[in-house]
């Protein structure tokens, strides 16, 4: 009945989970938010208290039932575990392994010194939830979509409009590898050793392993009852259960109850209090009922001291090393630019600092808090927000940043700061958003099509929602762009309709942290005679 109740929860998890990431469309409720904001990770990092008691008391009475019902990764490994199960000829079994506690404490001593430092890739790596955020948005986003596009076609066709057609992209080529990384390495483990990654890798996983083994409820074993015979064991997908001493690794069971309904015996039982003759082991030699004393269950481990996990990092090392990576890819961009600007006779240019969600405050408050699960990035209505590379350096890679070459950000929205679930973007209301500045408009009159070709435009102006940027009179009827940065949000639609090539001949510059805006006020204006240009 456990197991069942099991199955029936985490299926709905994962389902809506997956749902809520794929839903370009907006069709679900902003409710299903909920089950992203008590992911563990997210919780901890924007101080969610009441999230953050619940799952540590919940891991106090149940063990790790974050880890089979709530973690959308570690579902995932039941599904291909389940799959693999199918599939193979010969029935899938497990074996009790030693636990690899010296690994699950190093991996989580590498990922707690790496964010310290300002190093936050690992964490965003390892981090279960985010892993799996950046599978839904780079690996299946793009063949869902496909899939809507395809039964956009079909439906046409029979006068049925139901579905609209959207574009398929891949993002960003690094995210997409990254994730389908993920997915193999996964994947692998999970269709060979079950939930290996979660008792190995995992950080939350290790962090949780440690409170379950004093959990009020556990899978215990009566001893009178048991007959060794090892089928709890080869159900196991945690290899927890050692059927010799007839004890189970608290620390790496993840309450997924298995092992409850395959014991003939009745022997195994997840309870709160151990059967009283459960301490001796009675077993049968001869016909005559013997004794033998078991050893107890060994102290709870500490975190081991390793080489280099105790020890503080070479920062300047580091960030050497993040320059010089950082450098390296940036230079057949930079020469390609250069080319550009040689053979157009026009000045490019190149953001000084990028430019974070409305609601990051700045990179910094950004990398301590973000995991890069690309939710934010998901359900951007307007594509504005990008996985980084070198952006925000090497700690920031996969982290969202604005760029305008497909949309811009819609004056109104505040979607990206109402899904963040680990506080990096703070919640806007629609006023804040208005006044919230990431960036400032820039103009290079030089690039712009009035002054180089003396043509008619003012797609710029139109486009503004705080009319930072506006018409003034320039010579033969024509008119240029003015700007006034302090009204300036940084939205971006004048960049994404400028249509000065190669270079835009206005952009907006990131601020190093956002600020407030000054107030505008709307007037009416004269209205701007356009010919032959389509806006």
């Amino acid at each position: 009945m456990l197991r069942k109740l099991r199955v029936v929860a985490a299926a709905a998890t994962f389902t809506l989970i997956t749902l809520y990431f794929l839903d370009f469309a907006g069709w679900l409720p902003e409710s299903f938010h909920g089950l992203v904001s008590i992911q563990f990770l997210p919780a901890v990092l924007s101080l969610s208290l009441v999230t953050l008691a619940g799952l540590i008391l919940a891991t106090l009475l149940f063990g790790r039932i974050y880890c089979s019902v709530v973690c959308p990764t570690g579902i995932f490994q039941d599904i291909v575990n389940r799959i693999a199960g199918r599939l193979q000829k010969k029935r899938k079994r497990f074996a009790f392994a030693p636990a690899k506690t010296i690994l699950r404490w190093s991996v989580l001593g590498v990922v707690v010194v790496t964010y310290l430092f300002g190093l936050t890739v690992v964490l965003s790596l390892l981090d279960p939830y985010g892993a799996y955020g950046r599978l839904v948005s780079n690996v299946f986003s793009p063949v869902y979509m496909a899939g809507n596009n395809l039964l956009e076609a079909i439906f046409t066709k029979f006068d049925n409009y139901t579905f609209y057609r959207t574009e398929v992209a891949v993002v960003s080529p690094l995210a997409f590898i990254v994730a389908l990384a993920t997915f193999g390495i996964i994947g692998f483990l999970a269709w060979k050793h079950g939930r290996s990654y979660c008792n190995t890798i995992c950080p939350v996983g290790t962090l949780l392993g440690f409170l379950s083994k004093y959990a009020l409820f556990k899978i215990r074993i009566d001893k009178n009852n048991c007959n060794g015979c090892g089928v709890c064991a080869s159900k196991c997908k945690a290899s927890c259960i050692d059927r010799k001493t007839h004890t189970v690794d608290y620390s790496r069971c993840i309450a997924c109850f298995d092992c409850l309904d395959n014991c003939r015996q009745q022997a195994i039982q997840f309870s709160s209090t151990a059967s009283k003759a459960a301490v001796p082991l009675a077993v049968k030699k001869g016909g005559i009922p013997q004794t033998v004393p078991t050893s107890s269950q060994p102290a709870p481990c500490s975190p081991p001291e390793t080489a280099g996990v105790s020890e503080s990092p070479d920062r300047s090392r580091r960030q050497f090393l993040g320059t010089l990576l950082a450098t390296a890819a940036l230079l057949p961009e930079a020469f390609a630019r250069k080319q550009e600007e040689l053979l157009s006779g026009r000045k490019g240019y190149k953001r000084q600092h990028p430019l974070c969600p409305p609601g990051a405050v700045s990179p910094e408050h950004l990398l301590k808090h973000c995991t890069a699960c690309h939710l934010c990035i998901a359900k951007c209505p307007s594509h504005v927000l990008k996985p980084a590379v070198t952006e925000y350096g090497l700690g920031g890679v996969m982290q969202p940043v604005m760029y305008f070459d497909r949309g811009f950000c819609n004056f109104d929205c505040t979607v990206c700061s109402d899904v963040c679930p680990n506080g990096a973007i703070h919640p806007l209301t629609v006023e804040q958003k208005h006044l919230t500045q990431v960036g400032r408009v820039v103009f290079i009159k030089e690039d712009c099509i009035v002054y180089a070709d003396e043509t008619s435009c003012g797609a710029c102006s139109e486009h503004c929602p705080t009319q930072a940027v506006t018409m003034i009179p320039y010579k033969e009827g024509l008119t240029i762009p003015s700007i006034d940065p302090d009204i300036c949000v940084g939205c971006g639609g004048c960049e994404y309709v400028c249509p000065a090539r190669p270079f835009r001949a206005i952009h907006v510059e990131g601020n190093p942290v956002q600020q407030q805006a000054k107030p505008f006020e709307r007037t009416g204006g004269s209205d701007i005679k356009i010919d032959d240009f389509g806006f």
